[in-house]
């Protein structure tokens, strides 16, 4: 059983591939041969010990996976090996296999491949549940989405035009927009050469944005929320690029919006139901073809080092996705 292993923090390439023996599933627990694994941004950070959950040397990263159950542990109900499943997991999920506990198991969607299935979780997860629960987005509004052409940023795109919102996406290159636009984004801005302020002011005559979904940080979100509108919602999800801009709490003020955090990964731990409705909604989507995720690199599980210099590099859209061969 091959995985990626990380025996000290460090960049990707202090990562290791070792093979071991096949695993077992203990009481209360199964085994997943793993078919995809989903790489993002956080599985850059745990490696390097700077991710908020420090797991114990040695792990292996990887935080979602698709796959099918190989065996089930003692006591274990509700489940059938065979079974096709995502599963998420925090970590351990590069790798041929893994095991886990029932409770972070879902179905796949119905009419998915694993790729794909592997890409769904924690991008189209996140962007759910920050724009209908903590962003209450609503129909007629106007979205701002910022590093859009990202996992998290493209499935936010999609689900706000499911909602039924106009979508503003900014990213860094035209190439990166025109995927932004290929996914269903209204109006597109280039922040590297661009006044986004000027921009946001243009397109929405002057009334500003309701909502700004900002997985980015650093110097953009501050920006943006000078241009939000009154009664809007800026969603922390994340500071992809870096640092943690510290806002004026003035603006908040002035502008009666709120800053809204958004901790997909805790909502998911204590409220499992839940995200598995969302999951079974986005299935419904995937397969009403209102959402279609955008997977730009595969890479078998022995370029790990790869596929995670890439996305440290910003150098891909949407997801990126391991695969086991198996």
């Amino acid at each position: 059983m091959k995985a990626v292993v990380c025996k000290a923090w460090g960049p990707p390439e202090s990562l290791v591939i070792e093979d071991g023996p096949p695993l077992v599933a203990e009481p209360g627990k199964v085994v997943i041969s793993v078919k995809a694994a989903g790489v993002n941004f956080p599985d850059t950070l745990i490696i390097q010990n700077k991710y908020q959950y420090k797991p114990e040397l040695p792990f292996s990263p990887g935080s979602e996976v698709a796959g099918v159950l190989k065996s089930i542990g003692a006591g274990v109900q509700g489940w059938q090996v065979g079974d096709r499943v995502i599963a998420q997991t925090t970590f351990g999920g590069f790798a041929e296999e893994i095991v886990t506990e029932p409770e972070r198991l879902l179905p796949m969607p119905e009419g998915m491949d694993f790729q794909t299935a592997a890409s769904v979780g924690l991008a189209y997860g996140t962007s759910h549940y920050a724009l209908i629960d903590r962003g209450q987005l609503r129909a007629g509004e106007t979205l701002l989405v910022l590093g859009a052409s990202g996992g998290v940023g493209l499935a936010a795109i999609e689900i706000g035009k499911v909602l039924g919102a106009r979508v503003i996406a900014c990213a860094s290159t035209e190439a990166k927009l025109q995927v932004c636009r290929d996914h269903g984004a209204d109006e597109t801005i280039n922040y590297a050469s661009e006044d986004m302020r000027a921009r946001v002011k243009a397109i929405t005559a002057g009334k500003g944005v309701d909502v700004i979904y900002d997985p980015v940080g650093g110097p953009y979100s501050e920006p943006a929320l000078r241009d939000m509108a009154w009664g809007g919602r800026l969603l922390v999800v994340g500071f992809a690029a870096g640092d943690i801009p510290k806002i004026p709490l003035n603006l908040p003020l002035i502008k009666g919006c709120s800053i809204v955090g958004v901790w997909w990964g805790q909502f998911a731990k204590g409220n499992w139901a839940q995200h598995g409705r969302n999951i079974e909604q986005l299935g419904q989507w995937f397969r009403e073809g209102k959402i279609k995720p955008h997977i730009s690199a595969a890479f078998p599980l022995e370029r790990a080092v790869d596929a995670l210099n890439v996305l440290a590099r910003r150098e891909v859209t949407g997801k990126v996705v391991l695969t086991t061969g198996r």
